[in-house]
């Protein structure tokens, strides 16, 4: 895609942004062929300001959909960049087993991830998305990825990441090859946004769903 394409599509996104009360964009659903697309590498299509920009609405837009993480292909733009941020649990419980601690604001420019030496474990957590409203989906991912690219300032990232973290930067980055939490879900644990389903994904471990629903867990 030319560059003079993203850029406009960006101008495009920073003016709905703009006129929204909220300053927040849509998010597209499932279906639409952004989200089945490879994302364009980030290369400097955006000047320094711009990118700014595009990276606070989307910080916005992730924050009060509510959510964990956005990519870019999820507003419509086809290029590599996705946004992370978790508050965390207030569970103790949920915390230790998921491994999920607070997790600040970050930028992934360009990321890729690959099973962290020595780290092929896989665990099972339920999964939902932005793109696939009103269901969740319990999905193996490892445990342990070394996670490469830049930040938004271009500087490198070459880091392990770990736990609940790990499974943010799959999902996320998994969006930027045109691949859904639901490609590699357990898909007989697939249930709905209502309370059974949140009843499943409220267990530490989703132990209960996989006796009730008939699938096995890593």
């Amino acid at each position: 895609m030319p560059a003079s394409a993203v850029r406009g599509i960006v101008e495009e996104l920073l003016v709905e942004a703009a006129q929204s009360p909220t300053g927040i964009v849509g998010i597209v659903q499932v279906g639409h062929p952004v989200l089945r697309a490879v994302a364009e590498p980030y290369d400097g299509q955006l000047d320094d300001a711009t990118l700014a920009s595009l990276v606070a609405v989307m910080q916005r837009t992730m924050r009060l959909a509510p959510g964990v993480g956005l990519a870019a292909p999820q507003i419509g733009l086809p290029v590599a960049i996705a946004v992370l941020e978790d508050p965390g649990t207030a569970d103790p419980e949920i915390e230790r087993v998921r491994e999920r601690p607070v997790l600040g604001f970050r930028v992934l420019v360009n990321p890729r991830y690959e099973a962290a030496a020595g780290g092929g474990e896989r665990v099972d957590f339920y999964e939902g998305c932005l793109s696939v409203v009103g269901f969740h989906a319990v999905v193996p991912r490892l445990r342990a990825v070394r996670l490469t690219g830049v930040d938004e300032t271009g500087a490198p990232l070459d880091e392990v990441v770990t736990g609940w973290p790990a499974r943010i930067v799959q999902h996320e980055t998994d969006h930027l090859g045109g691949t859904l939490y639901i490609d590699r879900a357990r898909l007989r644990s697939l249930a709905a946004a209502d309370p059974l389903g949140a009843q499943w994904a409220s267990e530490p471990r989703p132990v209960t769903a996989a006796r009730e629903l008939g699938f096995d867990l890593a």
